[in-house]
């Protein structure tokens, strides 16, 4: 019989994070994860045909095999476009060069 993986899955909320370390058996795929955490029902916000999910980082489906150590992420739909949100900060803070008086 295999050893069990031990699996984290991770929320954010605004002000924090909330983590779930689970034991799933081998062959547990992400949606395996989400289901047996409980958190959709903890967290009913949660969309998952709106929420992106991931394994560190990178984008997956929710039939994507897990191995032990896995940290699987629910992201939260952006509330601005970080390209916008540059531009509007690059617009309002541009500067001469050499006295730093605002253009």
């Amino acid at each position: 019989m295999a050893d069990p993986l031990t699996i984290e899955l991770v929320y954010p909320l605004s002000d924090t994070q909330k983590i779930f370390t689970l034991s799933l058996p081998e062959g547990a795929t992400v949606g395996d994860a989400i289901e047996r955490s409980g958190i959709l029902l903890k967290y009913p916000e949660i969309d998952l045909s709106k929420n992106k999910i991931g394994v560190f980082s990178k984008l997956v489906k929710h039939d994507t095999p897990l191995r032990d150590g896995d940290r699987v992420e629910i992201y939260r739909p952006l509330i601005a476009d970080p390209k916008e949100l540059r531009k509007q900060r690059a617009a309002g803070g541009k500067k001469s060069a050499g006295n730093g008086e605002e253009r």
